[in-house]
């Protein structure tokens, strides 16, 4: 069963202070969703909403056609995971026992671990390369290996919807496209719904099916790259003078900032650049 994910006139804030004001979002199942935006528009507050870890003033976050607050915790968690922008693990615990902390939502009191379970943390940490790491300590890892981590509990989890706060945060580029490419292929292989705020509108619009482009709080253009993508929405987004030229890898909208210096010496119609194959990542070549 696909369950919609869905924002109808939302108002989230903190404090009593909104942050987000009437807001309207659908979730589009089996596709790769990325908000973007500038610092404090709202990216995050809206996933937590979504996620169900702030309730909203006004307006409902609906799941399946249901008000997601009047679900059961447990009954969410099966279907949306959700993997926060810097997620907390207790002192001491090792790879494979955080991994296998995603099959939480699934036990009961008639519902003990089975060997499904342990098929399932298998395959969530082989998809994500680290079962060489399942004895080892979370906090003695790097940050790109503890982000896979992550992610592989996540997977454990086995959700329809999986909701990522800024995934690729204090990683390094080589890693950034790592954690990409395993949500993509996580997307593509499986048909997870996948959510995610990124900074990086270049990369956003290399993985995303569909972005949402916020700006203090509201959405102010969702859709295609090639659509959201553009020189005015990005510089009513971000009030950022830039140009679009084609990603030479994939073909889809990059943005080059101009700055205050380099916009004279620019050509205004710069040629599209020749496709690069070799400099893809590894699911660009394949997808």
């Amino acid at each position: 069963m696909t369950h919609q994910l869905r924002a109808e006139g939302i108002t989230l804030g903190y404090d009593h202070t909104p942050i987000i004001d009437g807001l309207d979002l659908e979730v589009i199942p089996g596709a790769i969703t990325v908000i973007v935006g500038a610092n404090a528009s709202g990216k995050s507050t809206l996933l937590k909403g979504l996620s169900r870890l702030i309730k909203p003033d006004a307006g409902q976050v609906t799941l399946g056609g249901r008000n997601i607050a009047a679900l059961p915790g447990k009954k969410v968690a099966t279907v949306v995971g959700l993997l926060p922008q810097q997620p907390i693990a207790p002192d001491g615990i090792t790879v494979a026992d955080l991994v296998g902390r995603g099959r939480y939502p699934h036990q009961g009191w008639f519902r003990q671990w089975s060997s499904t379970d342990d098929e399932i943390v298998a395959a969530a940490m082989a998809a994500t390369n680290t079962e060489q790491l399942a004895a080892r300590h979370l906090e003695d890892l790097s940050g790109g290996q503890r982000q896979r981590v992550w992610i592989a509990m996540a997977l454990a989890q086995d959700p329809e919807i999986l909701l990522l706060d800024e995934p690729t945060t204090f990683l390094d580029v080589t890693h950034q496209i790592e954690v990409l490419d395993l949500l993509l292929e996580c997307n593509r292989q499986h048909g997870t719904t996948v959510v995610m705020v990124l900074h990086d509108l270049n990369l956003a619009a290399r993985y995303a099916d569909h972005l949402v482009v916020m700006r203090a709080g509201k959405i102010i253009a969702t859709g295609a790259p090639a659509d959201t993508l553009t020189a005015e929405i990005v510089r009513s987004a971000f009030d950022l003078e830039a140009r679009i030229v084609p990603d030479p890898v994939c073909g889809a909208p990059m943005v080059v900032p101009i700055g205050r210096f380099h916009g004279r010496a620019a050509d205004p119609d710069p040629a599209p650049a020749d496709p690069a194959p070799a400099t893809r990542s590894r699911l660009h070549q394949q997808v």
